[in-house]
């Protein structure tokens, strides 16, 4: 089956005459048809329309036609026989005489939330389509699938195992549950030998190559040994029939095989009881089609789930001996009378068709227990049910019923188990005050309830009725097991009697107040969750329940728990976010199960002994103690906690810890101490054989503690501290992966110890600054910086993405972006590299927020290609820029799309504001309604047929029409109270407020110890996902500009004073990101199990494209006049012969990667290492521009890059810091640079990402990368790279002799400060 990327697909757009483009442009309702897989021609209409020129034969075939153009039409101008369609290279489905393909096309496009009719005609035409929709004009074959489905050929068969019987060649067929031997050779004529496999074995016969016995099962098996021509044959038959005789029953899938009938030697199989058809195109007509069903005369279940019917098949009540029959998903319209012939069915599964009522011939079913009509269209629970003698089971989710009477359910007197979610229903009554006995299980969720009322329902044990409007709730508790009643408004629950055995309960988010008295009577009660209340207290009967396991009651105003009076069972308790000053004395004396607990972020400063002797007796695994007011005395109480794994205490008041104490924790898996004033970590952690994490960033650490010889060590942060040097072992640990020491601003790295780390797959350093501070044009401070964190949690893999352009477009603009795959890691990578061009592109198209931010998450969409049909992910795009209505003024407004569940929250006047709109169903009812009209299934965890609970995505195009790629768009003007802007995953915002968001980065120094603040926060939390977070801090003044210089204030002698230190992100006045100043003594940063980084506050980095790079310095003499320029809203009128304005540029897109230096610190196209220079050989994290796009070089640039041929010839790297990491911009060297073409131009080379670069003379640094080896994930390996710290390692002897050469090439090349009188290496 052809997929995107042949030769034909890829040059499609090249083969258009002007002809066919002037046909084509004169009317919208025109277009292109490509049909894969046939005799091909040149494009060609069909019907009126101009005649193209003949050309080659190919596998494609172009036809352009119109909208009103059906298949007959083409068929008969192609001499075809048929046309089939694909979507999202899954189903391949036969088209009908009178479908129009164009039209098909346009429909889908239109669904996918293309508006305007010019811009569907052009999207129909672009190559990337064929991933999603695709013609073929004969039936692809699917080797795959052939195989599961039909097994044939002609080998040599002997029959029994006595030597009795000759080898003779016979057509010899596996189907279904049956091997079948003709008796002739070649033909299927006359007697069949049919083998039962089910039970029964498959061996190799050792004596012969290439040959397999198979034996029935029963006394009276029956044997054939069948000698194949070759080993593929062989195995093939072998592995198909192994799980042929593995089945326990005689169950036949032929499910997403594409069929229109059923092979026609399935029907030697008359031992098959279970057919599952599910997911196919079955006809009626046909030798296999579904008129010959009931030729299976033992067939007991059929599933004939989403096959496109349209009407109910009457021939499956011919098949008397069914007891289970699966109809869901066909556009259903009504059930046939003949139905009640079924007398032996006892499971019917009408899911997702559009029935609104039932035939009365239904109620004669007697033996029928479970009933599924679930996403129909039904007013309320049908009258005919109430016949159903049997019915145990009744599934209505996603219908129309609005009103449950409870007597209805009581007259279906053996119905247990009644799901009504997503029902709209708004009122529950009840006549008659009788028991109803026999409901067992009633499942309310997500519906518009205000108050609820079951007490009739005596014998109810599980109720679900989260997402509702409950205030009040009452129960009979004679029964009751299991009540989930989370997300409501409930401030009263009223059970009587006492539940005594309820044993899950789970009152979350709510409005309590205070605990009912029948929670503390309850005696089996093992599971309590209230979190999210306003209970000030806990009874002290709770605390002391001797059945209690679990006791979730964080977010609450408790001030104070009662003490423990005996031993309790108690193994997990999560208090945080309360107001708790201590905790009961006899905590762990009493609790000596306890396992895992979390009092963070309340006011604690110390806790409990472990006991009240020497000897402890404690189990406790996991103890979670961030944000509170602990000081260092709390070591010498964690020792007497020996099993403890996992050890949170960031952001406490923690001075020291205590060496000997650090040593007996033994078991110490993960040990979190950031945002303390720690100054070093003990020696003794080196005592911690299974330490694999140890995150201690944002204290004052000067020295590099010793971990490097933990034989599990994982992941090391230890940034934002004092570091200056690092002390290694040799070797190093092989586990070693992760090592964050951005932020240390004294930190240098010999060469020796870039060596030693260059096994490890991420290692983050921060370059030093090529001058300047990173702020506007001119001097003028920056208007927004940025800082990131990720971190992958407990997973294995990191699923999110980030994208930061300080610098968008003409410079005037920014873009940021993040993306949370949940599951997967590619199609977030693909998102970063992306999306940034896409923007650019749809910038020049259209100037309307809602049109550009809507074509460039649809055209993102369709770029991801093959990748996009099973994967998807959140995105979220944020886009600074000045209003459309006032371009040269200074206003600026926040333009923010997103799809899924990824959130901004603006900072506006200390508090919060958020731009996004959480897209899945839980969050959104609209979202809801739109795809329960599609009739999707939604199960009962909220997500789309079981895949995803968000209705919008980027990818999973295979889950079209309900998951959309159409994103929310908001666009708000920016003020002068706008401090900065979050971005955060779903993860990060599940656990930490907009509000509480806001409130954690005020405190931090800068956006980069925000995020990583947030994130480490979210996981003392008890987040265990992917998390990201990007805070942008935007330094506005009045008007949204900044159009006065700052200047330092003037002493009282005349003499200026150095500038204060840059205030927190929350204070009143706006950050400058470029401002200098010493350290904030104790910064308010955080920090996360994965790393991250950001933009720096601290004059160490320059942004890209911005003044500070170190190949774009002016050389050495009077600094050329330059015009004044306030801001970078605001600038100077251009000088004489200037240009007003220039095209926009697209913006670079980054890609973080880890990659591996060379051994000679020389780039492949250099011609060989300068004497005594070496460089350092390791991994980091790079941020590279993959799509070449060209910048901008000062005056003078070019010269000085045309005369360093000898270094770099024709490509010029820039390396400058940014966020922590590397930043490498490529371009080719000369005066005239300019953009890199968008997708749609012609002759450029199309990358395997979806970029597009232009065709070069030589190397470049994305080339030399293509070549290199791929990893599974997606990721490729950068190339050689000078060294972030010191680009060229100079021996003290050479060091003159190389200046002279580098002065002499006219280039400048960052090193060590030199002597005055020559341009330094390094600023």
């Amino acid at each position: 089956m052809r997929r995107m990327g042949s030769r034909g697909c890829a040059s499609r757009k090249t083969r258009f005459g002007s002809r066919e483009r002037d046909w084509l442009k004169g009317n919208t309702q025109r277009g292109c048809v490509c049909l894969y897989g046939g005799a091909a021609a040149d494009p060609q209409p069909a019907g009126p329309g101009p005649p193209a020129p003949s050309g080659p034969q190919a596998d494609l075939q172009m036809v352009l036609c119109s909208t009103s153009t059906t298949v007959e039409e083409l068929l008969a101008q192609r001499d075809g026989e048929a046309l089939y369609v694909q979507l999202h290279g899954d189903l391949l489905r036969r088209l009908g005489p009178s479908e129009r393909p164009l039209q098909m096309v346009f429909d889908y496009l239109s669904a996918l939330g293309f508006r305007e009719p010019a811009r569907v005609q052009q999207e129909a035409n672009n190559s990337d389509l064929s991933c999603m929709i695709r013609f073929y004009s004969e039936r692809p074959v699917n080797v795959d699938q052939r195989d599961r489905a039909l097994l044939r050929g002609v080998f040599s068969v002997r029959k029994g195992k006595t030597q009795l019987h000759k080898w003779a060649e016979r057509q010899v067929i596996l189907c279904g549950t049956c091997l079948t031997v003709a008796s002739v050779k070649d033909r299927e004529e006359g007697k069949m030998h049919i083998l039962p496999l089910v039970g029964g074995k498959v061996e190799e016969v050792r004596r012969r190559q290439h040959c397999l016995m198979f034996s029935s099962a029963g006394p009276q098996a029956q044997t054939y040994f069948v000698n194949f021509d070759s080993l593929a044959d062989y195995q093939r038959w072998h592995r198909q029939a192994s799980k042929v005789v593995s089945q326990t029953v005689c169950l036949v899938d032929l499910s997403c095989y594409n069929l229109e009938a059923v092979p026609e030697y399935l029907f030697y199989s008359q031992d098959i009881t279970h057919l599952n058809l599910r997911h196919n195109f079955m006809t009626p007509q046909g030798p296999g089609g579904l008129l010959n069903l009931p030729r299976f005369c033992q067939l007991k279940s059929l599933n004939l789930s989403h096959n496109r019917l349209g009407v109910f098949p009457e021939v499956v009540c011919e098949i008397l001996t069914l007891t289970e029959l699966n109809l869901s998903c066909n556009g259903l319209k009504a059930v046939s009378v003949q139905i009640a012939n079924l007398q032996s069915l006892q499971t019917l599964s009408l899911e997702g068709n559009d029935l609104s009522s039932l035939p009365e011939e239904l109620g004669g079913l007697s033996q029928l227990s479970s009933l599924g009509l679930s996403f129909n269209d039904f007013p309320q629970i049908p009258a005919v049910l109430r016949g159903l003698s049997g019915l145990e089971r009744l599934g209505m989710a996603g219908n129309r019923v609005e009103r449950l009477e409870l007597c209805v359910l009581a007259s279906m007197i053996r119905v247990k188990n009644v799901d009504l979610r997503l029902n709209g229903l708004r009122w529950v009554t009840s006549e008659s005050p009788e028991v109803i006995g026999h409901v067992t299980q009633l499942d309310l969720r997500d519906n518009g309830l205000a108050s609820l009322d079951l007490s009739p329902l005596g014998s109810l044990e599980t109720l679900h009725c989260q997402r509702n409007r409950l205030q009040t709730l009452t129960l009979s508790g004679l029964g009751l097991r299991t009540l989930q009643a989370a997300s409501n408004r409930l401030n009263m629950v009223n059970i009587y009697p006492v539940p005594n055995q309820l044993t899950d309960l789970d009152l979350s988010r709510n409005q309590l107040e205070y605990l009912p008295d029948w929670v503390c009577d309850s005696r089996k009660m093992e599971v309590l969750d209230i979190a999210h209340n306003a209970l000030t207290e806990l009874p002290s009967r709770l605390l002391n329940s001797m059945s209690l396991r679990r006791l979730l009651a964080g977010n609450n105003l408790l001030q104070a728990l009662p003490e423990l009076l005996d031993h309790v069972p108690l193994e997990a308790l999560d208090l945080q976010h309360n107001r708790l000053s201590r905790l009961p004395h006899s905590l762990f004396c009493k609790a000596l199960n306890l396992k895992y607990l979390n009092v963070s972020a309340n006011t604690l400063e110390t806790i409990p002994p472990s006991s009240q002797s020497e000897e402890s007796l404690s189990t406790l695994q996991e103890l979670y103690l961030t944000g509170n007011n602990l000081s260092e005395s709390v070591g010498g109480l964690l020792v007497g906690h020996p099993r403890l794994r996992v050890l949170h205490l960031a952001y406490n008041q923690l001075l020291s810890f205590p060496a000997s104490k650090l040593s007996r924790l033994e078991q110490l898996e993960e040990l979190n101490l950031s945002g303390n004033r720690l100054r070093s970590i003990p020696s003794t952690v080196a005592r911690c054989p299974r330490l694999h994490t140890l995150v201690a960033h944002s204290n004052l650490l000067s020295t590099f503690p010793e971990i490097l010889s933990l034989p599990e060590i994982k992941y090391v942060d230890l940034s934002g501290n004092e570091l200056s040097e690092v002390v290694l072992s040799d070797p190093l640990p092989p586990s070693l992966q992760e090592l964050d020491l951005t932020g240390n601003s004294s930190l240098v790295l010999e060469p020796k110890t870039l060596n030693l780390f260059s096994h490890i797959t991420t290692l983050k350093l921060d370059q030093r600054a090529a001058g300047g501070a990173g702020g506007g044009a001119g001097g003028a401070p920056a208007l927004w910086s940025h800082g990131y964190s990720e971190t992958s949690g407990q997973r294995n893999k990191l699923c999110v993405s980030v994208l930061a352009m300080d610098r968008f477009g003409d410079g005037l603009g920014a873009v940021y972006g993040l993306f949370d795959g949940d599951r997967n890691e590619e199609v977030p990578r693909l998102l970063q590299c992306t999306m940034g061009d896409v923007l650019s592109e749809e910038l020049q198209h259209s100037s309307v927020d809602r049109v550009y931010m809507s074509n460039t998450f649809l055209t993102s969409h369709r770029k991801l290609g093959m990748a996009g049909q099973k994967l998807g992910a959140s995105a979220l795009l944020c886009y600074i820029h000045r209003e459309p209505s006032d371009p040269g003024g200074g206003h600026l407004r926040l333009t923010v799309a997103n799809v899924g569940s990824c959130q901004a929250v603006l900072c506006r006047d200390g508090r919060p504001l958020v731009l996004s709109k959480v897209l899945t169903l839980e969050s959104c009812p609209e979202e809801m309604e739109r795809v329960k009209n599609g009739k999707s299934i939604i199960t009962e965890d909220n997500k789309v047929s079981g895949v995803t609970g968000c209705s919008r995505l980027l990818g999973c195009s295979y889950l079209s029409p309900w998951v959309l790629p159409d994103p929310w768009v908001h666009t708000e003007r920016l003020c002068s109270q706008d401090c900065f802007l979050i971005l955060g995953n779903r993860a990060l915002f599940q656990r930490v407020s907009p509000r509480e968001a806001v409130r954690t980065a005020q405190t931090a120094a800068d956006p980069a110890a925000a995020a990583r603040k947030l994130c480490s926060l979210a996981q003392s939390y008890g987040c265990r996902d992917n998390l990201g977070a990007l805070v942008v801090a935007l330094n506005l003044g009045e008007d949204s500009c900044t159009c006065c210089r700052p200047q330092p204030p003037a002493a009282a002698d005349g003499a200026t004073r150095p500038a204060p230190p840059p205030p927190p992100l929350g204070s009143s006045t706006p950050m400058t990101p470029g401002a200098e100043g010493p350290p904030a003594p104790h910064p308010g940063g955080g920090g996360s199990v994965g790393g991250g980084g950001g933009g720096v506050s601290e004059p160490r980095t320059s942004e890209p494209g911005g003044e500070a790079d170190p190949q774009e310095l002016p050389p050495p003499g009077p600094p050329a006049a330059r015009p004044e320029r306030l801001c970078s809203l605001h600038p100077a009128p251009p000088q004489e012969g200037g240009s007003p304005g220039g095209p926009r540029q697209p913006p670079p897109s980054a890609a973080l990667f880890p990659g591996g230096l060379s051994d000679n610190g020389l780039d492949s196209d250099d011609e060989g290492p300068l004497d005594g220079v070496t460089s350092n050989g390791r991994r980091l994290e790079v941020e590279v521009d993959i799509h070449c796009c060209a910048f901008q070089l000062r005056p003078g640039a070019a010269e000085r890059s045309a005369q360093r041929g000898k270094v770099r010839r024709q490509n010029s790297v820039v390396v400058s810091a940014t966020n922590g990491c590397l930043l490498a911009v490529c371009g080719r060297g000369g005066a005239g640079l300019k953009k890199s073409p968008s997708a749609s131009s012609l002759g450029a080379k199309k990358l395997p990402n979806g970029s597009v670069v232009a065709p070069q003379d030589s190397h470049n640094l994305i080339e030399v990368a293509l070549e290199a080896p791929r990893k599974k994930s997606g990721y490729f390996t950068a190339p050689a790279q000078l060294d972030p710290e010191d680009q060229l390692v100079v021996p003290p002897g050479l060091e003159q002799a190389v200046r002279e050469q580098l002065r002499a090439q006219g280039s400048v090349v960052p090193g060590a400060p030199g002597p005055s009188t020559a341009p330094p290496l390094k600023p």
